[in-house]
């Protein structure tokens, strides 16, 4: 039985690797594409230095499992940009969904089923845990592409700047003063690099309203 589980997640570590490989609609400061994995690492560095700042606390140990879950399906289905649309986009939920199944089923039973849960909950977003890594997952974005050249920005993600983060921090006074001080450092990079920012809130309002 001990050899069984051994094997089992021998074979999950073996596809988790591929979250080292799949890449990310962000770049590094130096220039080079993120992987999927180098998000997950900085969300959890992110969590251990805000947790402690947070209103409401948060179990930390259930946070961090979210986090380093969240996207382990991607190594089964790969990345999808938030801003992607087409038919990749719309099957993303289902192929996700089967995906963590999978993965569930490759584990010892016990440790798949808690990495399902945690997924799931992540998910759903409705634990205080949940809310503070979903938060995370949207403010960890934001300031990569602030560490990131411009140039690899596309147009809507200057109104994600605007659009992506408040819904996920307006919880927490803390994590809604973070997402301004992300907001802020984004605004100067676009004015810095010739970006009408007034214009940019003006589309971003205008796609808002409209849904």
């Amino acid at each position: 039985m001990e050899l069984e589980s051994i094997k089992k997640i021998l074979a999950t570590l073996r596809l988790s690797e591929g979250l080292k490989r799949e890449l990310r609609h962000s770049w590094l400061s130096d220039g080079r594409q993120e992987s999927v994995a180098e998000h997950t690492f900085q969300m959890a560095l992110m969590a251990v230095f805000m947790a402690p700042q947070l209103e409401e606390k948060v179990n930390l140990e259930r946070t961090l499992k979210m986090i380093l879950v969240h996207d382990l399906v991607e190594a089964i289905s790969g990345d999808v940009p938030f801003f992607e649309i087409g038919d990749r986009k719309a099957e993303k939920s289902l192929r996700e969904k089967q995906a963590i199944e999978t993965i569930r089923d490759m584990l010892p039973p016990a440790t798949g089923q808690e990495i399902h849960d945690c997924w799931f909950e992540f998910e759903q977003g409705a634990s205080a845990e949940a809310k503070f890594a979903r938060a995370l997952d949207n403010l960890e974005v934001q300031l990569q592409h602030n560490m990131a050249d411009l140039g690899t920005w596309t147009p809507i993600e200057h109104e994600l700047v605007y659009t992506k983060m408040d819904t996920h921090c307006r919880h927490d006074n803390f994590l809604a003063g973070f997402c301004t001080q992300i907001k802020h450092e984004a605004e100067q990079k676009m004015v810095l690099g010739g970006i009408d920012v007034l214009e940019v809130k003006k589309r971003a309002g205008l796609r808002t309203h409209a849904g």
